[in-house]
């Protein structure tokens, strides 16, 4: 087989194979975490942004030109990025498509500027660039191709070679990034790149027709989304049709858009780059909105709901819904104008509540086992009232989505990189409603320098780490990136943790428990600190969350 241009049938061929295999091998790139916790989602972040991308290729026609493909895959990622290595790559698909705007096929040269492109956006996103990650694998392949394309034109033959390169590339990530060699693993992100660029080309050699696998999977999960029931009654709803759609081949103003659509509506989303405008709005005359929409360009992926209708159907179980860690927004239905609208991701039941307790309006579910992508979050913000927004992420793996939500809402949005629940709480507790965005940063950055999070998990695989040897299900503590104990006995391994965290300053502990531990617990392993610490204050907080016996909140 040869193959000299790639045209848009072909990009869309590569995408849904790319998609299909990585979703396969999902599990393979999470097991690459340096850390051996049940947290390591690579994979599952990186899976999940790469369907949206499909799902936005799959509205076009089949015969699109390759730039159509390239921004509908553009798009798609930069709304559903999930996590740092979901971000990373929807930029690279974004620097994949810029180089392939115009274009109606594309040869080697084509494709090999089109990765340099991406990789040169890759780099942008992020504030400080580490090599021996994703971006190293992005970049050596991308220079590769560039070379290679100067003497071979078949597209498979090269596809084949970049592959190679890549995976010599992914192979040296541990002689870059020191912990990836203490760990005795490739980097999560690299690995899932070369994965993304074999399912293409295995869908490019491949013969007959290549189904997309992932869409049933992703349209089952959306259908237990939902508010509760309890929390809507038909005749509260003012506006009756959720309507979703998106404007293809558009140079109109989005600021001017939004403003027109205000008109005819509520629940207001209107997102736009790349040519394209994602709209969500919540409305009593869904035709006047498309035929405004019309006027300014294409439409496809119109879904139109009746919501007074689905509330009347609304069959999900309160319960499973109540103890689910689906990106669901909670909605607080509140619209005065104020100063200030605060929105903070969170996971457990018991954390969330707290959360609340701080006056926070809206909680995005998520973190360590799910991150939100950067289309839950822009659908948080909009639905938000305040002058100014300010989100807080609680973890470093939704801090990127987050950013990339500030770049594309037209909000006064926010970003205070809170990496963990203890910092997000701490930081709420410190935050003045009557002082300026300034000043609130200020002191919420201060205020955090003094708090650290310990965590107590399970490890998922054997590994060895700074000389220390780890089994599978071994009780392990962290703090800081640090595994600072390790053992069988939760209780035990939490004390140890806390020894070698608290210092002399330290005035407060606080235990959030996890939903794997049940109140006794919790209260005795307090009892143990106390006799230990008597200088300290300790609270018991039930959190709720998964995964993680415990939370340590450090004062």
């Amino acid at each position: 087989m040869r193959i000299e241009y790639v045209n848009g049938m072909l990009l869309r061929r590569a995408f849904i194979g790319a998609a299909n295999y990585l979703e396969e091998n999902k599990e393979d790139v999470n097991a690459l975490n340096v850390f051996p916790v049940p947290d390591g989602d690579t994979g599952t972040n990186m899976s999940l942004t790469v369907q949206s991308a499909i799902n936005q290729i799959l509205e076009l026609k089949e015969d699109s030109t390759i730039d159509k493909v390239a921004k509908s895959a553009s798009s798609g990622s930069l709304m559903g990025a999930r996590g740092n290595s979901g971000v990373i790559l929807s930029q690279l698909f974004r620097g994949f498509a810029s180089g392939l705007e115009g274009k109606e096929e594309a040869n080697t040269t084509d494709l090999a500027k089109s990765f340099k492109l991406a990789a040169d956006m890759a780099y942008k996103a992020v504030m400080k660039p580490t090599e021996g990650t994703i971006l190293t694998v992005a970049r050596e392949c991308a220079k590769y191709a560039l070379d290679l394309a100067k003497k071979e034109k078949d597209v498979i033959i090269f596809m084949s070679k970049v592959i190679e390169h890549g995976n010599k590339s992914l192979d040296n990530t541990p002689n870059l990034l020191p912990v990836l060699k203490q760990a005795g693993v490739v980097d999560a992100g690299g690995k899932g790149l070369i994965v993304i660029l074999t399912g293409a080309f295995k869908a490019l050699t491949s013969k007959g027709e290549i189904e997309y696998l992932g869409r049933s999977a992703v349209k089952k999960k959306d259908s237990k989304q939902g508010v509760h029931s309890d929390e809507l009654e038909t005749s509260d709803i003012k506006f009756g049709y959720c309507t979703e759609f998106i404007v293809n081949n558009t140079k109109a103003d989005v600021e001017k858009f939004r403003e027109e659509l205000t008109l005819y509506g509520d629940s207001l989303l209107v997102v736009g780059g790349e040519d394209l405008i994602k709209v969500h709005v919540h409305t009593n005359n869904p035709g006047l909105v498309l035929e405004k929409a019309l006027s300014i360009g294409e439409l496809n992926d119109i879904k139109i709901d009746n919501m007074r209708i689905q509330h009347r159907n609304l069959l999900i179980d309160e319960e499973e819904y109540e103890n689910s860690h689906n990106n669901v927004i909670e909605i607080d239905t509140k619209k005065e104008n104020k100063k200030y609208g605060l929105i903070t991701v969170s996971m457990g039941d018991g954390i969330s509540k707290v959360f609340k307790d701080l006056n926070v309006d809206y909680i995005i579910p998520g973190g360590q086992t799910m991150n939100p992508s950067t289309e839950d979050i822009l659908n948080a913000v909009e639905k938000v009232s305040g002058e100014d927004i300010i989100i807080f992420p609680n973890n470093g793996n939704v801090i990127l989505a987050a950013k990339q939500a500030k770049e594309m809402s037209e909000k006064n949005l926010y970003v205070f990189p809170t990496k963990t629940v203890a910092e997000g709480i701490v930081a709420l507790l410190n935050f003045n409603q009557d002082a300026s965005i300034d000043e609130n940063f200020e002191v919420m950055e201060s205020a955090i320098e003094n708090v650290k999070t310990g965590q107590v998990t399970y490890a998922v695989r054997d590994t060895e780490i700074d000389n220390v040897k780890i089994k599978k299900d071994d009780i392990i503590g962290i703090c800081k990136g640090d595994i600072k104990a390790i053992g069988k006995d939760i209780q035990k391994v939490s004390l140890e943790l806390i020894k070698k965290v608290v210092d002399e300053d330290t005035e407060l502990i606080t235990i959030f428990y996890g939903e794997n531990i049940d109140e006794d617990e919790a209260n005795k392993l307090a009892e143990l600190l106390e006799e230990k610490f008597e200088d300290c204050d300790i609270e018991v907080v039930y959190g709720g969350q998964p995964l993680y016996y415990y939370i340590f909140s450090i004062e």
